[in-house]
């Protein structure tokens, strides 16, 4: 049995709610929707976190937030974590990613890792494959030294301004949100990337492979700033082009990055309502369309069916559900219910849906479990992970298809707030931390309690604040925490032991290795009220 080819292609900022897969009404994702059709859709897939930084760090070491220490932009992924890429290039993979998101491909925060080629569509100055530019080779040769010294002079800038507070809270303002958003390519170059993984899978199918592929491919497609071209907004918001409310509306909210992250001092107005649920919805649709590419050059290749593909988001977006705006402070479900697909046709059947709540960390579990099917592979995989190695067998995803989860049907959520964004609120509205509690550290436990579920509880500060029933309560309006006291009683207990794994997941960091948390005495505090600091 050889290892298959892997494609992780993680959809940022994409609602669970918004694919027609998972219910939405719109019959605006096709493509998506075909695909998922084809292999294995996870119906209440749970992201471990609500925003990029933690969420990615647990897709790539298989840990919660708490354990693998990177809740915050100014952090780092420790270096003594084995990383997904490396242990699949200690498998014999080629490893490549595709990276939309500067937060991963920008930042020196160790996600880049283990890849072989890292190719970045983010930021000031991306690096691009070279086959992706037109140019003839001489020029293009010159044109890519050149921008390699840019590179080497942009990257520590773009760094300071993704971990430093100031220069985050000075890049907020209105009039320079639209210059760097566009000059520095925050959402990258999403279709194109696309299509340079298509014509990388081509040229890759015409030369004989002599190892498998891990591909890793991000797309900021759904995140603010709003820009689709007009034929998606025009299929979606017929109204917009001839509303100059509704054109208002979207030019204030793309050009103050401030509202992308923050509570709502007041609701949203109708018009804005309307304009902000379209428009992300315009983005989806269009981010659907190129992803139909990709899917007919999958399905073309040599290795279609021994080639698993995981689609996944890293957490969803709030649009003004609940008063909060952004994917910054809560634990509902508009951020972390995530679309969960696992595409593998020599090995999935087709159609399979799967209502047993997951952790979509455990997606890291799952490639590596599928990438060592051999006793020699595995034995690499016990080597590179050490103790760690029965968990990747253990907590993969296929013992949840057959039936038999590990996990008990559970899944946890931390929420820590992002602290660039906590002190951007602090210096334009302080009294909006207060009332919505934006300091505080949330988890949610998302899981069956006998016959009932899905239910979530969710904690804020280590105390439980609300209970909801996810099955006849989707959008999360009914808090039942004082009508089922012995349902909370088993959650809180269910919180408490995931609580002390990943404590002593976190001490168990190999010496040296684990994140300083003395740099941040706000998250100390958090910590300190969890119980996890004396």
């Amino acid at each position: 049995m050889s290892s298959p080819d892997i494609l992780l292609i993680v959809l940022d900022t994409q609602r669970a709610d918004r694919l027609g897969c998972y219910g939405h009404d719109r019959p605006i994702t096709p493509n998506l929707d075909r695909f998922a059709a084809g292999g294995a859709l996870f119906e209440r897939a749970v992201s471990p976190a609500q925003w990029t930084i933690p969420s990615h760090a647990s897709l790539f070491t298989g840990l919660y937030p708490t354990a693998h220490g990177v809740t915050q932009s100014s952090q780092s992924l420790s270096s003594g974590r084995p990383h997904l890429a490396q242990v699949l290039r200690q498998l014999g993979y080629e490893t490549v990613g595709f990276c939309n998101n500067p937060l991963v491909g920008v930042l020196n925060n160790g996600f880049k890792r283990g890849f072989g080629a890292f190719y970045n569509y983010g930021g000031a100055f991306p690096s691009l494959p070279r086959q992706s530019n037109p140019w003839p080779w001489p020029l293009n040769r010159v044109a890519e030294t050149y921008t390699q010294f840019l590179r080497r002079i942009s990257y520590p800038i773009q760094n300071f301004f993704g971990q430093s507070d100031l220069a985050f809270r000075v890049s907020l303002h209105a009039f320079l949100t639209p210059l760097w958003s566009k000059m520095a390519n925050f959402k990258g170059q999403n279709e194109r990337s696309v299509d340079d993984v298509v014509q990388f899978l081509e040229e890759r199918e015409a030369k004989p492979a002599d190892r498998p592929l891990f591909l890793f491919l991000n797309l900021m497609e759904t995140h603010l700033p709003f820009w689709p071209p007009g034929e998606f907004i025009d299929r979606v918001a017929p109204y917009f082009r001839d509303s100059k409310e509704a054109r208002t509306v979207l030019r204030t909210w793309n050009r103050e990055a401030y509202r992308w992250a923050a509570p709502l001092a007041e609701p949203l107005s109708e018009m804005e309502s309307r304009v902000l649920n379209d428009l992300y919805d315009a983005e989806v649709a269009y981010q659907d369309d190129y992803l139909g590419r990709l899917f007919a050059a999958l399905a073309a290749r040599g290795r279609a069916r021994d080639t698993l593909t995981v689609i996944v988001a890293d957490h969803g977006d709030g649009l003004g559900d609940h008063g909060y705006f952004g994917h910054a402070f809560v634990a509902y479900d508009e951020l972390v219910h995530v679309p969960l697909i696992a595409h593998w046709p020599a090995r999935l059947a087709a159609g399979a849906r799967v209502a047993t709540p997951v952790s979509t960390r455990r997606v890291f579990h799952t490639l590596i479990d599928a990438a060592a099917p051999t006793p020699a592979t595995a034995a690499v995989v016990d080597e590179v992970l050490a103790e760690d190695a029965p968990n990747v067998r253990r907590l993969s995803l296929r013992h949840t298809l057959n039936g038999r989860d590990p996990e008990a049907a559970t899944a946890f959520s931390e929420v820590y707030p992002p602290l660039n964004f906590v002190r951007a609120i602090e210096t334009r509205q302080p009294e909006l931390l207060t009332q919505f509690r934006c300091l505080a550290t949330r988890r949610a436990v998302v899981r069956p309690v006998g016959a009932a579920g899905p239910l979530k509880l969710i904690h804020v500060d280590g105390v439980a604040d609300a209970l909801h029933d996810l099955a006849a309560d989707p959008r999360e309006m009914d808090d039942l925490l004082a009508q089922e006291p012995e349902t909370v009683a088993a959650l809180n207990m269910a919180l408490e032991q995931m609580a002390q794994r990943v404590e002593r997941e976190r001490e168990a960091q190999p010496a040296g290795a684990a994140v300083d948390l003395d740099s941040d005495e706000l998250l100390r505090q958090r910590l300190r009220g969890l119980g996890y600091l004396e």
